[in-house]
């Protein structure tokens, strides 16, 4: 449901429905498919061995069904085409409840109704046009002001502001399949959609769940690993999706205040907290408030840990992890 930087989990996700490792006093059950644009991978411990994938394939399409703008006849579609919307399923509140949190903890870095600036920078990457013309008159439909919500429904108080999740839908999914496999009794697993990941417990005894960060300059290559235990996960970076145009480069996570993204220092930010939505939120909004201003945020965060790369004056690349997670990076 949106670009991101895909993590490298390294945990070997099979095609057999269970698996024994060594030390394992109960093999692991896998389940792995496609949702959303991208892959999902399971892997969780129960002793009797249940295969959950026909349900979780059934929340996959409900959540499309809410959050997708790939769909026209999602929620998130036919708000976006209308004034007002009464939410038809549980999962359209709870993103548009995070994305205000995060809203405001950024001063706007993070914003939901940037619908309309990313389908210009789309059609542009697409068309080649220029687009950048259009983005004062864009603008002025940009803002989370112009949303009104409660817990049934939401309204515009603007017409032609769109919403767009992508930015935290995944790791939202991420969350509610996690939910749901501890609404059966499972307290050990590893949930991952698209590169976003949650883990609960330990993979086997004294054997923690292990996820990679790709390397921005080796595409496909390793920067570094992440043990990983009762904590979610989820990597946002500008250094693949981006376009040139007149010389100019454009990166595909849109600064909602501007309108367009310029290159920054900071290439990769993977961030870290209790739940994959909230760090799949922070992770897009490093990005728009650059290396920086992330440290500054960072050092007043204590329940936010992140692992940043960014590229230093000399050239050379360069790493940053908080206290939180620097002992469990390899």
């Amino acid at each position: 449901m949106k670009w991101l930087v895909l993590l490298i989990v390294l945990v070997a996700f099979g095609r057999t429905p269970t698996e024994s490792h060594p030390g394992a006093e109960t093999p692991v059950v896998s389940l792995e498919g496609e949702a959303q644009g991208t892959t999902y991978h399971i892997k969780y411990v129960d002793e009797r061995q249940r295969n959950f994938k026909k349900p979780v394939d059934s929340l996959l399409t409900e959540i499309d069904l809410c959050l997708s703008t790939y769909r026209p006849d999602s929620e998130i579609s036919q708000f976006n085409r209308s004034d007002s919307h009464r939410f038809l399923r549980p999962y359209f509140y709870p993103v548009l409840k995070k994305s205000e949190d995060v809203y405001r903890a950024t001063n706007g870095a993070f914003d939901p109704t940037v619908k309309p600036l990313v389908d210009a920078y789309e059609l542009g990457k697409k068309s080649r046009d220029l687009w950048l013309p259009n983005v004062d008159s864009l603008l002025q439909y940009v803002g989370f002001q112009y949303i009104s919500y409660d817990a049934v429904s939401v309204k515009k108080l603007k017409k032609n502001v769109r919403l767009d999740f992508n930015a935290l839908a995944q790791g939202y999914t991420v969350d509610v399949l996690a939910v749901f496999l501890e609404s059966k009794g499972i307290d050990r697993y590893m949930v991952e959609v698209g590169g976003e990941v949650r883990c609960r417990g330990e993979r086997s005894p004294g054997q923690w769940w292990k996820v990679g960060i790709e390397s921005p300059v080796r595409p496909g290559g390793l920067q570094t690993s992440v043990r990983m235990a009762n904590r979610s996960m989820a990597t946002s970076g500008n250094y693949r999706n981006f376009y040139r145009q007149n010389g100019e480069i454009f990166g595909h996570i849109i600064n909602p205040k501007t309108g367009f993204s310029k290159p920054d220092a900071l290439l990769s930010a993977t961030v870290f907290a209790r739940d994959a939505m909230t760090a799949d939120a922070y992770a897009t909004a490093f990005l728009v408030m650059g290396l920086q201003e992330t440290q500054r945020f960072l050092s007043k965060q204590p329940d936010l840990d992140a692992y940043l790369i960014y590229k230093a004056e000399t050239g050379s690349l360069q790493t940053m992890a908080t206290d939180g997670i620097r002992e469990f990076i390899r």
